[in-house]
Formats: structure tokens, sequence, C-alpha cells
């Protein structure tokens, strides 16, 4: 990647977050009687925006900013239309109360960060979470590549439910419950931010 005109003076780059060559989904755990057949439903978040800041010469320095639309997470994998129907009525309205906290926000800068090789980077972002009306701290590590005017960042977290006032629900007769941590992972692409002239 050529060096930008400012990348000498340590001038932060802008990425803005491109959804649709980006994939984010939560595992969730069942227990319960169903749990056995292997009912562990994934979420599909589809709806979100976000920009990142990067600079090679000060990793860093990095942060990323993102807003995630609540009513655009789906079920997904191998669930019955039935099932997912009441899992996604579920998870919408009694879980993230959608209508009432319609966005979920983290805003992070890296408080770690390493040079594996050229373009690529280790990095921890420490951040807020704000969810269900509750905002909490989030630690979140991912690799980072960076060239051609594009940034791929990747990784993987864990929260749970009940830190930000949120009750496991269950499904399918109490037969399916939900356990509290819920896993995140993430490949999101960004696209360097086209200066205004």
């Amino acid at each position: 990647m050529a060096p930008s005109p400012d990348s000498s003076k340590g001038l932060l780059t802008s990425y803005i977050v491109d959804a649709s060559r980006s994939r984010f989904v939560v595992r969730v755990t069942a227990t319960g009687l169903l749990s056995a057949f292997g009912h562990n439903p994934t979420v599909a978040i589809r709806g979100f925006r976000g920009e990142a800041s990067f600079d090679e010469d000060a990793p860093a320095e990095s942060s990323l900013r993102l807003a995630i639309d609540a009513t655009s997470l789906s079920i997904t994998g191998d669930v019955n239309e039935k099932d997912r129907a009441e899992m996604e009525a579920a998870m919408k309205n009694d879980v993230l109360e959608a209508a009432r906290y319609p966005e979920i926000g983290f805003d992070g800068k890296a408080g770690e960060a390493s040079k594996i090789a050229d373009g690529m980077y280790r990095i921890k972002l420490a951040g807020r979470l704000n969810l269900h009306g509750v905002t909490g701290n989030l630690e979140i590590p991912c690799n980072l590549t960076v060239g051609g005017g594009r940034l791929r960042a990747g990784g993987e977290f864990t929260i749970r439910q009940t830190d930000y006032q949120i009750r496991p629900v269950s499904a399918a007769g109490g037969a399916l419950k939900v356990k509290d941590e819920l896993r995140f992972s993430f490949d999101i692409a960004a696209d360097r931010k086209k200066e205004v002239e």
C-alpha cells in the first residue's frame, strides 16, 4: 500500500465499514431438552455501519465506531421455520426490546497494538458497548490487515446478557433455553474514506 501523503505526519486514515462485504454473527448456546438435538442457533447481524481510523506508523492510535440496527438481527442455521419465527420474535421483542432500544453501539480505541507482518497487525480495542440501554466496558481483540485502500478486521469476543440487564429467554415451551454468555465473531471490511475536495 502506497503511503498516503499525510502518513509521515502520523495522521490517522479513516475507513468506512462496508456491511455488504462483512460478516458479523452471534453464536448462541442452548440448554434444556432440545439442546441435545443440536439446537444452537446462530444470529446474523445484517444492518450496521461504522468508521475505523488507522495509521500504519501508529497502530496503537486505531479506533472503531459501530452502530447496529437491532431490528436487523435474524436467526440462521438449522432451525425449523416455526422455531425460527418464535426465536426472532423473542429476540427482538423480549431480549433486545428493539422498539425501545433500536440501536446497539460500540465506540473503542486500541489499548494494545503490535505489527505481525507487513500490512498485518494484532490489535486489542478497548471501548464502550451500549446495548439494551446499558453501557459497559468491552475489550475486542482482532487481527487487522490493511492495504490497497482497504482494511479488514476479524476476531471474536463474548458478552454476558445479564451484564446488560437482559434476561436469557427460552423457546419451544421452555424446552430450549439460551445460556447467558454469547459469542460474537466478525470479519469487518472497510474502504478508505474518500476525501471531499
